[in-house]
């Protein structure tokens, strides 16, 4: 007698019934889950200062007296040595983009919240405006007080950003302070890179004693992941300096109004792939519309210009095909991540993209290989 499999319909089953549950119970699920994620914030802060960090601890252990890396002194100090210049090196870094960056942005929205009500006035007061816009619409914007107008913008703006950063704070760290959860946050990135050859290790044990059957790719996709992000940071970090660097000689050499506080902030805002550069352009393209209409004209076929030779020579150059992911799929990334979590999202969207995109790529790859060799026999056979 001719017996059913059962067990496809039991897991359907089961998977059914875990969804409804998951559905019914829903707000009791996400406060628990908000609750697990307020708890893990500083092992995930941790973590990701600890991957930054360790990309700069891979670079020193590189160059970490190479032709003696046999030797026992060499070996037993190299962990420690890399780890503490890795995180010296991480804080002069931020040292400087917070002394070059922070007193640059306040500078410029001091700036433009100064200089733009009375630009304004000005340009509705020209012979252009006079002559070209309606006499209604100037009359509207004659009635407009602008410094209050600019001042009650800067609030709500403040005031979103406030909310914002109380929403986050409310979720994150409702249980923990945030001076604990920065001291646990650092304390765990300093014990990552003094134990990762152990942690990794012992990792690889866990997923080959439980996951036996999906080690390899457990294995294959973090690899992808590790190189994405890794190649997305290095990269991104490199061409965001060399933008500056640029953006600044040019500036000056075409005499630009405050070149160095708009090339920093253009520098600062290039760690955005695409859309970044172009939100510094913008900022910095208004800041010298208030001097000369002009010269602000000058500067955006200066960007444009600029942005051509960035994209074509020296991003190919600098990152190459480290990314791996065609322009419209970044562009999609950066859409998408921005959507869900912001500038955060904006920042990770991309790597998670190029590891996808690689992943189905390879494997595409490896299907039509086997493909043509199923089809090759029977193709020569006939």
């Amino acid at each position: 007698m001719k017996t059913t499999n059962m067990k496809p319909y039991i897991k359907l089953a089961a998977i059914a019934f875990v969804l409804y549950l998951a559905m019914y119970y829903w707000e009791s699920i996400s406060e628990v889950l908000g609750n697990l994620l307020t708890s893990l914030f500083p092992l995930i802060a941790g973590f990701s200062v600890a991957y930054v960090l360790n990309i700069l601890m891979t670079f020193y252990e590189k160059y970490y007296f190479p032709k003696y890396a046999h030797k026992t002194i060499v070996k037993k100090t190299r962990t420690y040595v890399c780890a503490i210049a890795s995180l010296v090196s991480m804080v002069a870094i931020v040292t400087l983009i917070v002394m070059l960056v922070i007193p640059e942005l306040i500078s410029c929205l001091s700036f433009l919240w100064s200089h733009i009500p009375p630009f304004i006035g000005k340009v509705i007061e020209s012979d252009f405006a006079i002559k070209y816009i309606p006499e209604d619409i100037l009359m509207a914007f004659k009635g407009i007080n602008w410094p209050d107008a600019v001042e009650k913008i800067v609030n709500v703006v403040a005031t979103g950003i406030t909310s914002a950063a109380e929403a986050l704070i409310s979720v994150f760290v409702s249980t923990v302070s945030t001076v604990i959860t920065i001291f646990l946050s650092l304390i765990f990135s300093i014990y990552y890179m003094l134990s990762r050859d152990k942690l990794n290790s012992q990792t690889k044990r866990l997923i080959h004693t439980y996951v036996p059957k999906y080690e390899n790719k457990i294995i294959y996709v973090s690899r992808i992941l590790n190189e994405s992000f890794r190649k997305f940071i290095v990269g991104q970090c490199i061409e965001a300096v060399i933008l500056w660097i640029l953006c600044t000689i040019g500036m000056m050499i075409f005499k630009f109004p405050y070149a160095q506080m708009i090339s920093v902030f253009i520098g600062f805002t290039a760690i955005i792939p695409i859309a970044g550069p172009y939100i510094g352009s913008i900022v910095g393209a208004i800041m010298i519309l208030t001097v000369s209409p002009m010269k602000a004209l000058l500067f955006l076929v200066f960007i444009i210009v600029l942005q051509q030779i960035e994209g074509n020579l020296i991003y190919p150059k600098v990152v190459g095909d480290s990314i791996g992911l065609p322009p419209v799929w970044v562009l999609a990334a950066i859409t998408i991540g921005g959507g869900v979590m912001g500038i955060i999202g904006m920042l990770i969207g991309v790597p998670i993209f190029a590891a996808v995109y690689r992943i189905i790529k390879e494997d595409v790859i490896k299907r039509e290989r086997k493909t043509q060799k199923t089809k090759g026999p029977t193709a020569e056979a006939k």
